[in-house]
């Protein structure tokens, strides 16, 4: 296992990630931040928290529920009811993309109905697609090979990610 980022890396990159969301929607009156179950909405979390602190901006908080290994198998579910969605300026949220699939499944729910935008966010970018999604806002683009896996732990009071 290799430390690819330590608590401080991980901790600017959240801050800097949220100040360029920030930059980005300044002249909205509202966002829907949405994370993927897991590292995914707590990351959310960390960035719906810098906008608020930083921004005038309302921000309406989401889970995605989604089932990772296999997103056809079951219902994509929303934490808030999906009406609520239609014409917003949507950012979509998940700790890692590798081959892009968690998130293609994720954004097709949004897709349902019209939006102002829809924007990508990622802590890591491992760029290796398989499905046409592109990362509007990444904290770390990683080349690694296709064994390898990244795992980010963000529950622990030291944040870290490592390469598997």
């Amino acid at each position: 296992m290799q430390e690819i980022l330590n608590h401080q890396d991980i901790e600017q990159k959240i801050i800097r990630l949220g100040h360029q969301l920030l930059e980005n929607c300044f002249e909205e009156q509202k966002v829907f931040i949405g994370g993927i179950s897991g590292n995914g909405y707590l990351l959310a979390q960390k960035l719906s928290s810098i906008i608020q602190t930083n921004g005038e901006i309302e921000v309406v908080l989401f889970e995605i529920g989604v089932n990772k290994e296999e997103p056809w198998s079951e219902p994509i579910t929303l934490s808030i009811p999906q009406e609520s969605l239609k014409k917003g300026y949507i950012i979509l949220v998940d700790d890692v993309v590798n081959s892009g699939k968690t998130m293609q499944y994720a954004l097709m729910k949004f897709l349902e109905q019209a939006t102002k935008a829809i924007k990508t966010v990622a802590l890591v970018d491992r760029q290796h697609r398989r499905f046409p999604i592109k990362t509007d806002f990444v904290g770390l683009g990683l080349s690694t090979t296709l064994k390898d896996r990244v795992e980010v732990d963000l529950v622990s009071e030291k944040t870290t990610a490592y390469l598997v």
